[in-house]
């Protein structure tokens, strides 16, 4: 595939438009189908890409879009059903378009014998769906941690948990010590918080103050 791609995202709401920006901001060229026109004048308002008026179940309105020239298509309105809709279409005007649907988690992986990936809503974010529209194989560390922090962070002279060994340190649940001092190997449970050396952590944000008092007081 090109390193530019065209891609065609149905459903313009949160997840649809901040993924259609991230695909933007990479460098490919994206329209969104919308048959909301409140939402259309929302995007309008805030964003210069194409933006379509109009029902992605059919025909004539992804074609529009440029359906047939297009290597990608991302239905991420809320409504399953549609969303695997589109793709069919899509894949109908186009084939060997990569299509993306966004489900319900109770209808399972079943839905990828007709679609090339699916997305639920509770992982539905949109650098989830960007990497998911792209096919890629390799990401960065940004693109997939969604909303996790890594941290490099310096132990602090006088932090609770400064000389300690990480068995010796009660960390909240959602922290993870990923490295020893300076990124060097994996951290083990004897590894040893040392004052003034720096250690990676994955923090879910809701620890994120919990765990730099531990290290930094």
């Amino acid at each position: 595939m090109p390193s530019a791609l065209d891609i065609v995202i149905a459903g313009g709401g949160r997840v649809g438009f901040q993924t259609a920006e991230i695909l933007a901001d990479r460098g490919h060229e994206v329209t969104i189908v919308e048959r909301d026109e409140a939402i259309v004048s929302e995007i309008a308002d805030e964003w210069i890409a194409t933006v379509i008026r109009g029902d992605a179940t059919n025909p004539d309105i992804i074609e529009q879009a440029g359906i047939e020239d297009a290597d990608a298509i991302a239905a991420l309105t809320g409504e399953t059903g549609l969303n695997l809709a589109v793709c069919l279409a899509a894949s109908e005007l186009s084939p060997g378009i990569r299509t993306v649907a966004r489900i319900d988690r109770v209808a399972g992986e079943s839905y990828t014998r007709f679609v090339d990936a699916v997305l639920f809503p509770e992982r539905a974010g949109a650098r989830v769906a960007a990497n998911e529209v792209l096919g890629s194989d390799v990401q960065t560390l940004a693109d997939v941690t969604g909303n996790l922090d890594i941290m490099l962070i310096r132990v602090a002279e006088g932090a609770p948990a400064a000389g300690k060994s990480l068995t010796e340190v009660r960390f909240p649940a959602g922290a993870v010590v990923v490295s020893d001092a300076d990124g060097h190997r994996i951290a083990r449970s004897d590894t040893s918080l040392i004052p003034g050396e720096r250690y990676v952590v994955a923090v879910e944000p809701d620890v994120a103050d919990e765990v730099m008092n531990l290290l930094q007081g």
